[in-house]
């Protein structure tokens, strides 16, 4: 598998042919770049869709100067609408963070399952576009070197074909052994270099999965984990308590000597379990967690000595989860880390020659998205839904739906959300732990098949704008199937009022003592966020109107519950803590939207007028709001050096749904994002937008088209009311 590779010593040019490139966009909205060959290119012309994507210049014609907000988001739809792809949905990136390439790279390899020529280039070029000046990598792009970044993707780069003695690869080299080497590599880190067989797993702390044969009331119970955790817990238990790894081969044996400032085999292993390096930590280990380390680690002791039937039912127990998610998703799994760990799992029960081999390999390509710095792991298998959401929304508030040559996207994008819409419990249900998605809108597509409390809520409210307020769509979605939505959104109110993300909480607070993944906060069990709960009131409001009679009792007592959750949510300078966004600016729209819905305006709430001062705080002298990933992991608001057309237009939506009586504030946003945007309508990708677990970065690269011109459109009618 292992082929030394040629590779140019910088990234700024592509190491494949551009030109060769296709996106393949299928019915239900899976995502698979394709390179072509000569012959291919000649039937399969490139579309506007793959050259925006990998910065092909598309050649757009210049369109007629805006002259005011709503013309300037008229621009902006119609070089968007370009983007659309043929089945209804927006593609789009969903990358940023650069732990997944490394988990992409080792899973892969271990089980001898390859890659093609061009995907490894693209790959290796994308983490040599994103080394730091320093040599190393960091958690995200645009984070500092860390030795989790550093050690795991220069791994990757060296079994992708990369040379050790590449200019690249000695600058991380240097970077990562002046950090003090792998053996100080966060959980995530150390687990990844046990597979790959350079790290000891003696060095790694205890996964067990006997967790699984508690009791399911006992709050240690995996099940009351946050559920990307607990998905990545499964595998990686399993795989942890048959201490699998890969055979030594030649590349493994240089690996071992390349990655740390001692030779591997003078190294202490058990003393590696704790020991991470400072760059690294956001959630040092508590106390209780060492504790509780301790008690497993004389359990793995006694394991060692004396296999026994426990150990033999915890597995049958957690591999038969492995399988269950694997079925329920299509292979696609929750996220692209237990994509691969479960991917391990199949292999090492069922081998190469099995249809588990066949579909993981068929589905991995749905989490490798090619850019213009190259290829690298999206998130999840893409963001369709949440992206399709936004900008129908946009369209219909802005009146430009209406507009006849915009007639078209919409009807394609009510079809797709018709399509997308989970209209079943998943195959297995209660006994892999999941919440009914009945009536639910997933994250990305419906074959992923995850219920989500905000995406089934932006997904209701575009499929009601496009089909209760535009004369010309047909009604896609039936009663029924509407009803089910807000059936689903029901059952996922928490008992403080707020709503989480994928599920109910199920475990105390106390959990998060537990957290073993040292690069990330708040990942142990779900949490109630304002932006979640926002989506859900909005949703369920509208539906009302809609509907006044369906569970009209229900809904108004969750309404009630949320915004008191809203109320004790806010911050004491104003603002409210984004977890999905970036970060204050993004879950303050989002909660001065709730209180909109029940009349708390800047004139009437001091909580409106309180969180209105606090964002105009933050504008800068430009007109506009930018603002650094770094406020999520301080909880503060830290700016920005420059504006962002993203924030700046969160900021001015959440002006004014509190109704702010003020226009200067308001124009100067609108003239920064009409100033920003280009002569062919769309504006240029700037800061990172996306957080999550509040130390990792993710891009969400089609808000600068969806957010801006919704709040252009919505700018437009508001200031002319202002002035009426």
């Amino acid at each position: 598998m292992y082929k030394r590779l040629d590779i140019p010593e910088t990234g700024d040019k592509p190491f494949t042919d551009y030109n060769k490139w296709r996106l393949k966009c299928s019915d239900d909205g899976r995502q698979i770049w394709h390179y072509l060959t000569e012959e291919e290119t000649a039937t399969w012309p490139q579309n506007d869709v793959d050259k925006y994507w990998i910065g092909i210049p598309l050649n757009a014609p210049t369109l007629p100067r805006a002259t005011d907000p709503l013309s300037a988001a008229r621009n902006g739809f119609e070089f968007y609408k370009n983007l659309q792809t043929e089945d209804g949905h927006w593609a789009g990136e969903y990358g940023g963070p650069l732990f997944l390439m490394p988990g992409l790279v080792i899973g892969s390899y271990v089980i001898g399952m390859d890659f093609a020529e061009a995907e490894k280039l693209e790959m290796i070029r994308y983490l040599m576009n994103h080394t730091n000046k320093d040599g190393g990598l960091g958690l995200h792009i645009e984070g500092h070197s860390t030795v989790f970044g550093t050690a795991l993707n220069y791994v990757a780069l060296r079994l992708l074909g990369m040379d050790a003695d590449h200019p690249v690869a000695f600058r991380a080299r240097a970077c990562l052994h002046k950090l003090g080497g792998a053996t100080a590599a966060p959980a995530w880190g150390k687990f990844w270099l046990s597979v790959l067989n350079v790290y000891d797993w003696s060095g790694q702390n205890s996964i067990p999965p006997e967790l699984f044969l508690l009791p399911d009331w006992l709050p240690i119970h995996p099940h009351r984990f946050w559920i990307h955790l607990r998905n990545v817990f499964v595998s990686m238990s399993y795989i942890y308590a048959k201490r699998w790894k890969m055979p030594k081969n030649p590349l493994i044996m240089s690996l071992r000597q390349e990655l740390y400032t001692q030779p591997y085999d003078t190294i202490d292993w058990p003393a590696q379990c704790n020991n991470v390096a400072e760059v690294d930590i956001y959630s040092p280990h508590t106390k209780f967690f060492e504790m509780i380390m301790t008690v497993f680690y004389q359990w793995e002791k006694f394991n060692g000595a004396v296999p026994g039937f426990i150990r033999r039912k915890a597995l049958e127990r957690v591999y038969d989860l492995v399988v269950m998610e694997d079925e329920n998703t299509g292979y696609q799994t929750l996220g692209p880390v237990s994509k691969m760990t479960n991917q391990i799992c199949r292999y090492m029960v069922e081998g190469r020659d099995c249809e588990s081999y066949r579909m993981h390999m068929a589905k991995r390509r749905d989490f490798m998205w090619l850019g213009k710095e190259g290829m690298m792991m999206n998130g999840t298998n893409g963001s369709q839904l949440w992206d399709i959401s936004f900008i129908c929304q946009a369209m219909v508030e802005s009146g430009l739906a209406n507009e006849p040559r915009f007639r078209p996207s919409m009807l394609r994008a009510l079809d797709w959300l018709d399509r997308c819409q989970i209209q079943d419990n998943p195959v297995h249900y209660e006994r892999a732990y999941r919440h009914t998605t009945k009536g639910a809108w997933p994250f990305s597509t419906k074959e992923q098949g995850y219920t989500v409390s905000d995406c089934t809520a932006e997904g209701l409210k575009a499929v009601l704008y496009l089909q209760d307020h535009l004369d010309y769509t047909p009604t896609a979605i039936n009663e029924r199937r509407l009803c089910d939505a807000v059936d689903v959104m029901l059952t996922m109110q928490n008992s403080n009022g707020g709503f989480a993300s994928y599920e109910l909480i199920r475990g105390p607070q106390i959990i998060e003592k537990l957290n073993p993944a040292e690069v990330f906060g708040d990942i142990m069990i779900e949490y109630s966020y304002p932006e979640c709960t926002t989506s859900v009131l909005t949703a369920l409001s509208i539906f009302r109107k809609h509907n006044p009679t369906y569970r009209a009792d229900d809904i108004q007592r969750v309404t009630r519950k949320a915004i008191e959750y809203i109320h004790n949510a806010q911050y004491p300078e104003g603002g409210w803590f984004g977890s999905w966004g970036i970060c204050f600016s993004y879950a303050t729209m989002f909660a001065l939207e709730s209180l909109a819905l029940v009349g708390e305006t800047y004139s009437n709430s001091e909580s409106a007028k309180r969180a209105c001062e606090f964002l105009l705080s933050k504008q800068k002298k430009d007109g506009g709001w930018g603002e650094s990933y770094k406020s999520c992991e301080q909880a503060v608001y830290v700016q920005h050096e420059q504006s962002q057309v993203v924030q700046t237009a969160w900021a001015g939506l959440a002006l004014m749904y509190a109704s702010y009586p003020h226009r200067q504030p308001i124009e100067a946003a609108v003239k920064l994002i009409m100033e920003r945007q280009l002569p062919d309508g769309s504006w240029a990708q700037e800061a990172i937008e996306g957080i999550f677990n509040k130390s990792c970065a993710i891009s969400y690269p089609n808000f600068k088209f969806s957010f801006t011109i919704w709040f252009l459109g919505k700018a437009h009618h508001y200031l002319a009311n202002l002035k009426a």
